[in-house]
């Protein structure tokens, strides 16, 4: 799933997300607003992985959608 379906649809996406990561606010959520690089960096700061492992993470997120 591209940038742009994410952006688009993110409102239904933020649940699964929460899911995902229940660490992560629905601040977090509603500031991140489709924009993985952000999402990364909060999964990054919430979870204390390195940016690479939070990137996969999300990766594999998006592989599932």
């Amino acid at each position: 799933m591209n940038n742009d379906r994410i952006q688009g649809n993110w409102k239904q996406l933020a649940g699964k997300i929460k899911a995902q990561w229940g660490d992560l606010t629905d601040d977090d959520l509603t500031q991140a607003e489709g924009n993985t690089e952000y999402l990364v960096g909060k999964i990054q700061e919430r979870y204390g992985i390195a940016k690479d492992e939070a990137a996969r993470q999300v990766r594999d997120f998006e592989s599932t959608l």
